[in-house]
């Protein structure tokens, strides 16, 4: 063996430094707790660096022995140094004695230089220095006091420091994994362990199976009845959720946190003994033993120790807690209510009189003090010592006023109270009410007033005040309750003052609402706003609270302002039509045709209120003014509807060819066909339309007459040449090409030219849903129902017509089976988002499953969407005449003869027939109903 020793063993060479090569040197940590160890000095490094030059034969690092400079920082890339730059000119030259010699001076000169400026220098790193450690401390500087005054820790309190235990994080996830480790018992185990004691008495002969009755061998039991119930109710949520428009699905719980700590409350908790762990309650009460011993000065903590206590059965421990905290903590309000609640009868009385000893300014614990008395006298004589150390409290004072049974009492108190507390507009308020006289109220009211200069509740009471008394000075004092809040810059907004109004209305304080409305409604605005938009607005959102009061108010004073206004009236008329009187209703008409005289469609809404009252003379009085202001279409056409419905067809007759040569529109034509056609005139009508169509060729109307009165004398070849010219002449006249689909179907038999003009109306017109819900219902009712399916893929294609709620209606209804349609419904609903044909069918859907009052849920959302669609109203009926009561049938009823609807694919067919066109919402309705599939 060789005596030689190993790498590792070798002592290090002559004046050798770890890491050196590497350029390791000493380092500070990260909190700055000192330097490590210093690295070598700069001698020490020249001095290595020569001899290992020795060693390997290399030069020195200067030739000629010149101190060279300390390189500050490597050379930057050569990409980016200084063009101008002439070093690398000559870097091939020789380097003599020479310019080391002009090396060392300019050295020299760069010495001394720095010399001159080092004094300057280092005092300023010195000032820069002191700063930094000024502002950043090191750890122990920063604890160096609280070390000095740890010497003045008694024994005492260091014992009643709490352990804090283990609190690193491996531990602490450690013991949370353990506790939270459990094992499910299977439930054939339990079934076992229940079984093993029992004695069988009867006698297996073998005739049932294993598996009978849905039963497994672990015990366990599928219903897929319950599954299903599930299902549908989950589908039922879904639906319910994408009809209100809610994106936001996600449900969940929180917990109230008190803002005053950081406890929770545990009152809002009603723990049973069943239901929480005796461990729980031990760990959550060494927790709160620790909060109140490391603060005895936090109620909190107390009190939430005494709830506690109280909820695990242990009420007189609560009560010695509390005890503690109060003796402890004399002045917390919170602390005695909760020691009086926790205690009954007298001992209750006793904390209460100990807590206003201590806290004789406490409202709170004088009133609890009040509540346990159980006596008036008693109750009184609390208050009037309350009273004699708070005489400022708004609160002791009403309930002192409360207790009083006689009126002359409690006007003493109130004037008492006024005089202690001038600026309480409620005490004034309350002593106005029960003064005697109306002298003495206003007087009440202009000391209360002089007390509160900025508030307008006192104005609007005086205001009120007069109104009672019938006086006519309540306009005299809104305006000056106006003029003074703006001299106090006290002027509330338009909406606050809006809500007044409505609070008048109310407590029926009529005159001062509509005063309030009359003086304030503008206030803010100025000329450029748009404040007809914006009354209007506020005239609606009155109505939807219901205060129709307060709008009527807005709209007088919309019209005072605009008296032309079109809208304005009608919305006016409107209201008294919804919520008003009749006599209301003319007088609004009456006052909106002499203000409007143009406007046709006021005059014949008042005509149509006058005939709908029974008072047809007054309806052509109306309607004869009408003429002399204005003679228009409108107004003929309403005439001869008038003259119609009462049987003066040769009147009608008269005043329809007057028009055609008065004013001869393509309106007036089309109901002069149809005023002969309704009297079986072919022939007249015939020649009408004939010379209508010289008129307005482009009017698709003439056009479906013309080919109708052909089909209703089965005349098909001139109807299908009557409907190919009209949809020539009006491509995009998609009745024109429906009516001409169901021509050749119904009349001519022929499927297949009816799909082929159905393909021609879709080109020319496409992405139109009522197309493509006609193709597919030629399919379906041909018996082609792959065919109808596959049309309603394509039609339900986004690139099509997807958010077509007819569609989606007839796929859920007729292309689907029975037990697709809710979640195809629930599809629907999210894809549309509002559609009344849709809501219908999803409401049918419901009715077919018996769910009744998610069916009238769904209908009532259909009519809401578009009260103009009569084909849902007629639904909807339909089902009430199955499930509804008397009630509910004439409210819709009252609702429908409101709504007027005019649309609908069965509702306008049956309204528009021929000999119908004097029919009431009533016949049309009873109609729609059998007509319905």
């Amino acid at each position: 063996m060789t005596s030689r020793k190993d790498f590792l063993s070798q002592q290090a060479p002559e004046n050798y430094v770890a890491g050196l090569g590497r350029g390791a040197t000493g380092f500070t940590t990260r909190s700055d707790l000192g330097p490590a160890r210093e690295g070598p000095s700069e001698d020490q490094i020249k001095e290595a660096l020569a001899k290992r030059a020795a060693q390997l034969g290399a030069p020195t690092p200067s030739a000629y022995g010149a101190v060279e400079k300390k390189e500050e920082e490597n050379d930057d890339d050569e990409r980016f140094q200084d063009p101008e730059n002439e070093v690398g000119l000559f870097a091939t030259g020789a380097y003599d004695r020479d310019d080391d010699e002009a090396d060392r001076i300019y050295q020299d000169i760069d010495e001394r230089m720095d010399r001159r400026r080092k004094a300057r220098r280092e005092a300023r790193e010195k000032q820069e220095r002191e700063d930094y450690e000024a502002k950043n401390p090191k750890i122990q500087q920063q604890f160096a006091d609280l070390k000095r005054s740890l010497g003045s820790v008694t024994d005492e309190q260091w014992q009643n420091i709490p352990e804090v235990g283990d609190l690193t994080g491996k531990n602490r996830r450690a013991k949370q994994n353990l506790r939270q480790r459990f094992y499910a018992v299977p439930d054939s185990v339990i079934a076992g362990a229940r079984n093993s004691t029992e004695f069988d008495t009867s006698v297996n002969d073998g005739a049932q199976t294993s598996g009978s009755g849905g039963d497994n061998m672990d015990g366990t039991m599928t219903n897929f009845a319950d599954i299903g119930a599930a299902r549908d109710k989950v589908l039922q949520v879904n639906l319910d959720k994408a009809a209100m428009g809610s994106a936001d699905a996600n449900s969940g719980s929180a917990s109230t946190i008190d803002p005053k700590g950081y406890l929770t409350s545990l009152s809002k908790t009603e723990l049973k003994s069943q239901n929480y762990d005796i461990g729980d309650v031990k760990r959550v009460e060494s927790l709160l033993q620790s909060v109140i011993k490391t603060n005895s000065r936090h109620p909190p903590g107390y009190i939430a120790l005494a709830r506690l206590h109280e909820l695990a059965g242990k009420p007189v421990k609560a009560r010695d807690v509390m005890a503690q905290c109060c003796s402890l903590n004399p002045h917390s309000e919170d602390a005695w209510l909760e020691s009086i609640r926790l205690n009954e009868g007298h001992n209750a009385k006793v904390i209460a009189a100990a807590s206003v000893k201590e806290n004789p300014q406490s409202t709170r614990l004088w009133t609890r003090a009040t509540e346990l008395e159980t006596d008036q006298q008693s109750k009184k004589r609390v208050l009037r010592r309350a009273l004699d150390l708070l005489p400022k409290s708004v609160v002791l004072w009403k309930q002192l006023v409360q207790l009083s049974a006689d009126e002359g009492e409690a006007r003493l108190l109130l004037s008492k109270a006024c005089s202690e507390i001038p600026a309480s507009i409620e005490l004034h308020l309350a002593l106005a009410r029960i003064v005697e006289t109306v002298d003495e109220a206003r007087k009440v009211l202009n000391t209360c007033r002089r007390a509160n200069p900025k508030n307008a509740e006192v104005w609007i009471a005086a205001s009120r005040l007069e109104e009672q008394v019938g006086s006519k000075n309540t306009v005299n004092i809104m305006k000056r309750a106006v003029q003074s809040l703006a001299n106090e810059n006290a002027m509330l907004k338009r909406e606050e003052w809006i809500e007044q109004a409505e609070k008048c209305e109310e407590e029926g304080a009529i005159l001062t609402g509509q005063n309030i409305i009359r003086e304030t409604l503008s206030y803010s605005l100025d000329e450029d706003d748009d404040r007809k938009k914006l009354f209007m607005e506020d005239a609606q959102a009155s109505i939807s609270r219901g205060k129709y009061k307060i709008a009527r108010a807005i709209y007088a004073y919309i019209l005072r302002i605009w008296p032309t206004s079109k809208s304005a009236w009608e919305a006016s008329a409107n209201l008294e039509k919804v919520h008003g009187k009749k006599e209301d209703l003319w007088n609004v008409l009456e006052k909106a045709v002499e203000a409007v005289p143009q406007a046709d469609d006021l005059w014949i809404q008042y005509a149509n209120e006058k005939y709908q009252s029974g008072d047809v003379d007054g309806a052509r009085i109306v309607l004869g003014k009408a003429f002399n202001q204005s003679p228009s279409e409108n107004i003929y056409l309403e005439a001869i509807n008038l003259e119609a419905r009462n049987g003066q067809i040769d009147q009608a007759r008269n005043l329809l060819a007057q028009a055609r040569q008065e004013a001869g529109t393509d309106r007036v034509w089309i109901k002069s066909v149809a005023f002969a056609r309704t009297h079986d005139d072919n022939a007249t009508a015939l020649d009408l339309v004939t010379q209508a169509l010289h008129l307005y060729p482009a009017q698709w109307k003439l056009w479906a007459q013309k080919a109708q009165i052909y089909s209703s004398q089965r005349l098909v070849p001139q109807a299908r040449e009557a409907y190919a010219t009209g949809t020539r002449a009006c491509p995009a006249a998609i009745p024109l090409w429906v009516l001409l689909a169901q021509l050749e179907e119904r009349q001519a038999g022929s499927v297949v030219k009816a799909r082929s003009v159905l393909d021609r109306a879709r080109a020319a017109n496409p992405k139109h849903a009522r197309l493509w819900l006609e193709s597919v219902r030629l399919e379906r009712r041909a018996g082609h129902l792959a065919a109808a399916k596959n049309l309603m893929a394509r039609a339900l294609q986004p690139s099509e017509c997807h958010r077509s709620g007819a569609l989606w209606a007839e796929r859920i209804w007729h292309l689907e089976p029975r037990t697709q349609r809710k979640p195809l419904a629930l599809e629907a609903v999210k894809a549309v988002e509002a559609d009344a044909t849709l809501f219908a069918v999803v409401a049918r859907v419901f009715w077919a499953e018996r769910k009744l009052e998610k069916a009238v849920a769904w209908f009532e959302k259909a009519v809401l969407v578009d009260s103009d669609c009569g084909d849902t109203w007629a639904w909807y009926w339909k089902f009430l005449r199955m499930h509804g009561s008397e009630e509910k049938r004439a409210d819709v009823m009252e609702k429908l003869r409101l709504a007027e609807p005019r649309h609908g694919e069965v509702w306008a067919e049956v309204r528009k027939g021929v000999g119908r066109e004097g029919w009431g919402v009533e016949q049309v309705l009873e109609e729609v109903v059998k007509l319905l599939e």
